[in-house]
């Protein structure tokens, strides 16, 4: 399990490379919150989830939704690393009739299974396509990745609430709390304090976990697998711009690009010098 993890966060590192280099060509999107959620994506697509990138639409993959659709970047490094894409695809974020859009397309992008962006939905869409495959008798798992700022939407509480009442024990919700969005700190603009708590209060089962400690990730996943009759939060504690101090813990970083100046010394802190 040592290499496994060891691997895992070699992976990790690259793509955050790619992040960076991504976001610096486009000079256009969202760096810090790709940079936070990008562990809990790795270990989702090359340890964890079922998926065939030779065949997108393989019925008898597990399904991944991207609730803070504007961290973009993490899920696309991610699916040109398996294969579902030419990795030369990301330069050309965020271009005109580039089918890499500023928030996820599952309409044009392949591996994308739903379209997000409009914070505080993804959720629900997980939970619709959670009981529709138990009500279908199939085994396939969902992942949704939502960010701590988004929490202060009403309608995730809506779904929260029918997923436990539905017992979605297929479904797991990760929640990337990196305690920043883009007016500054989560607990200013709108309190969601505890989120543990929350969740707990509506009948989840609720893992607290490092978000960027590779072991403890993997452990919580397979936790939430064998976790039957309710669903799963992982409450993941990250740090927002992870990997570059550049961009750590900024809010001003929510959705700026690194610039010339920025980018030798983010791919420094990187450990990459191309």
């Amino acid at each position: 399990m040592k290499e496994k993890i060891a691997d895992l966060e070699e992976k990790a590192r690259r793509l955050r490379v790619a992040i960076v280099k991504t976001l610096h060509k486009s000079q256009s999107g969202h760096t810090g919150g790709s940079l936070s959620a990008i562990d809990m994506v790795c270990a989702l697509y090359f340890h964890k989830m079922r998926h065939n990138p030779a065949d997108p639409a393989w019925e008898g993959r597990d399904r991944f939704v991207l609730s803070k659709g504007h961290a973009a970047p993490a899920l696309y490094v991610a699916l040109a690393e398996c294969g579902y894409f030419p990795a030369e695809d990301l330069m050309m974020l965020r271009r005109l009739g580039s089918h890499l859009q500023g928030h996820p397309d599952s309409k044009g992008t392949p591996g994308v299974d739903v379209c997000t962006g409009s914070l505080g939905q993804g959720l629900s869409m997980a939970n619709g396509m959670a009981l529709g495959l138990k009500l279908d008798g199939k085994e396939n798992r969902v992942y949704a990745v939502l960010g701590d700022g988004e929490l202060q939407e009403g309608q995730v509480w809506e779904a929260a609430m029918a997923a436990a009442h539905y017992k979605s024990d297929n479904l797991c919700a990760l929640i990337d709390s990196n305690g920043l969005q883009i007016d500054g700190d989560v607990s200013k603009v709108m309190n969601v304090s505890s989120i543990s708590d929350k969740f707990r209060a509506f009948g989840w089962n609720v893992i607290d976990i490092d978000g960027h400690d590779m072991g403890q990730i993997i452990a919580a996943l397979d936790q939430a697998e064998a976790h039957k009759g309710a669903p799963t939060a992982i409450v993941a504690k990250t740090v927002k711009g992870k990997g570059v101090h550049l961009f750590e813990n900024k809010a001003s970083y929510h959705g700026v690009t690194p610039n010339d100046d920025e980018l030798p010394e983010a791919l420094r802190c990187l450990g990459c010098c191309d």
